[in-house]
């Protein structure tokens, strides 16, 4: 965000000073440095910070819309954040495991060269190496199998032998392309998510800024438990299945638990961690994203809810929270809130899922 500077008039005129941006994060997995134009292309994900985040005082009415404005915008940003940490976690078990696989492939390729070693020694020993065997221990044994008059000096076992370790080198080759492609993209993710965590940052500095200048009362107030919270059935109604019951069970063991961001558990959760951590007690994998709980299920409409259910808000389906019966849902509402009960109606319904 470009930054605006008044100048009274009569002063000298200033001449502009560059300042140096801080260096790129050190490199993952012996992956490469990124280049400017991934970085370009990373920024271009994350909003830039939203224009006056840091208001003066004023109404405290408005001003408390405007800390859960920040706080929806933190969610937003969170639930991004949320995006790139599980495609993070996923590119690094798929790099390891091509490295993984380029070293049992090296070590195949050094098993078979020592062989046609061998070989070529026994062949020398007996009047000099066959030229198809001199051949592929060179640097460059790539088009030997072309060559027909060099096949035809060769027994059937050793072109055998010379494909296989043609096809080894082939298949090492590739794997060493892959490994390198995923340390890549690795490194570019790795730098997405310290944007996202950026994002996520000034917008919760922004709200806790703004919500240290509310008057005590109006801060109070945000902190009051809501009401019908005392309909919240205690026990799961018959007919709930057993795993949307069990998730609902480990949800519920979750109240009282803080906020954080980017958390799934055990101790502290944002949104979708909670549901996807519950849900996990229950043997049921999740997507780690509102976004993507969003298509974990069926849709059902929200007269039909029952306890278990995922209801999630927003057209951008930016928050999640489980249904728990009473017209009420069990969520991790923001930070410095703790998970808690709210009515099911707190914001914009976007769908109710039934995974």
């Amino acid at each position: 965000m470009v930054s605006h500077r008044s100048t009274r008039h009569g002063s000298r005129r200033r001449t502009p000073r560059t300042v140096a941006r801080p260096g790129a994060p050190g490199p993952v997995l012996r992956a490469a440095a990124l280049s400017a134009a991934a970085g370009a292309a990373v920024l271009s994900v994350v909003p830039a910070s939203p224009a006056g985040a840091d208001p003066g005082t004023g109404d405290p009415a408005a001003a408390s819309a405007r800390v859960d404005r920040l706080y929806a915008q933190a969610e937003r940003a969170t639930e991004r954040y949320n995006a790139v940490a599980e495609r993070v976690a996923e590119l690094r078990e798929q790099a390891e495991r091509a490295q993984d696989g380029a070293a049992r492939d090296q070590a195949r390729v050094n098993r078979l060269r020592d062989t046609l070693g061998n070989l070529a020694k026994a062949q020398y020993r007996s009047g000099g190496m066959a030229p198809a065997l001199a051949l592929v221990l060179s640097e460059d044994p790539e088009d030997y199998l072309a060559r027909a008059a060099v096949l035809d000096r060769i027994t059937s076992r050793e072109a055998a032998r010379l494909k296989l370790f043609q096809h080894a080198r082939q298949v090492l080759e590739q794997r060493r392309t892959e490994a390198r492609g995923k340390l890549a993209e690795l490194a570019r993710q790795h730098e997405s998510l310290r944007l996202h965590r950026a994002a996520v940052q000034r917008r919760l500095g922004a709200a806790q800024r703004l919500l240290n200048r509310l008057p005590a009362e109006e801060r109070a107030s945000r902190e009051r438990v809501p009401r019908g919270t005392d309909r919240i059935p205690r026990e799961t109604p018959a007919g709930v299945p057993a795993r949307a019951a069990a998730a609902l069970a480990a949800a519920r063991r979750a109240v009282g638990s803080p906020y954080a961001w980017g958390q799934a558990g055990p101790h502290s959760f944002d949104c979708s961690g909670l549901t996807s951590w519950a849900y996990g007690r229950a043997g049921v994998s999740l997507p780690r994203t509102s976004q993507g709980q969003l298509h974990a299920g069926r849709h059902v409409p929200l007269d039909q809810a029952r306890p278990g259910d995922l209801v999630v808000y927003r057209s951008d389906a930016s928050h999640v929270g489980m249904y728990a019966g009473g017209g009420q849902v069990v969520h991790a509402p923001r930070p410095g809130a703790r998970v808690r009960y709210d009515p099911v109606g707190m914001m914009p319904v976007a769908a109710v899922v039934r995974p």
